[in-house]
């Protein structure tokens, strides 16, 4: 087999690990329907109950579909940490000649799977019940999805960092990690609604700029000029920032035994 070959086998492993565990649980597969039609329909509703106009509903389901989307991405990647920490079996897996991208990036390969689905789920869901089309300002589409899954990996990379730094006592910022982005990412109401500080702080944040270049072909005027290349400019960074602080605490915990700890 050649070296790329070789490499490809390490990173299809982390990849087929998360699906066969995804495939054995039921609940799951709830990350993927359930949940995230839930919120659709009672945000979606909710807006029908308000009498909101055709133009705030689609700026309140786009935020919606972001969120859902990068919640179940980044979950694929930290559950490459969290199922081998629940297991007690996280220094076995450390024991294979595997390096930190292969364990990321084969985590990542199911969260674009699992993440592109409830796109698609919530995208016929919308186009069914609200009238609300994601899919049409066409390739746009593609690069708002595209942008959510590269920062979902971020984020899933700084949750895994966590876990791996303080074990499960951080398993709470695998579910309220994103939750912490509804306040500034202008995920319900737009960014300039926000104080000055809080506005610094959206600009900081990569899905501020993805959910402004998405709303803007809906008629929204983005808060931020070119949202879309800075958008992508900072998921990249947070990205190399969260896979650098990924391998750091890996090779902390087989310095300092945490492994160990961490496994039976």
């Amino acid at each position: 087999m050649s070296g790329l070959g070789r490499e490809l086998v390490k990173v299809s492993a982390y990849f087929q690990k998360n699906w066969r565990m995804t495939r054995r649980n039921v609940f799951t597969v709830f990350e993927v329907t359930f949940f995230p039609m839930v919120t659709l329909l009672s945000v979606g509703l909710m807006t029908t109950f308000l009498g909101l106009g055709a133009e705030a509903t689609v700026f309140v389901l786009v935020g919606t579909l972001a969120l859902a989307i990068v919640q179940v991405c980044q979950l694929d990647v930290a559950y490459a940490v969290l199922f081998d920490m629940w297991a007690k079996s996280i220094k076995h897996e450390m024991l294979a000649p595997v390096s930190p991208w292969h364990l990321a990036l084969g985590a990542w390969a199911m969260g674009l799977l699992r993440g592109t689905l409830v796109f698609l789920i919530l995208a016929a869901a919308s186009r069914a019940v609200f009238g609300v089309s994601f899919l049409a300002p066409g390739w746009a589409a593609l690069g708002f999805l595209g942008g959510l899954l590269v920062s979902a990996a971020g984020i899933g990379l700084w949750v895994a960092t966590l876990l791996l730094l303080f074990g499960l006592r951080a398993e709470v910022s695998a579910w309220s990690g994103v939750s912490l982005l509804l306040l500034v990412c202008g995920i319900y109401y737009p960014v300039s609604l926000l104080p000055g500080p809080l506005v610094v702080v959206a600009g900081a944040l990569p899905l501020t700029y993805f959910l402004e270049a998405f709303r803007a072909h809906y008629g929204f005027q983005p808060v931020f000029p070119e949202p879309l290349a800075r958008g992508y400019a900072v998921a990249l960074a947070y990205l190399v920032g969260g896979y650098l602080a990924f391998a750091w605490a890996l090779a902390r915990c087989r310095r300092t035994g945490m492994l160990l700890r961490l496994s039976d």
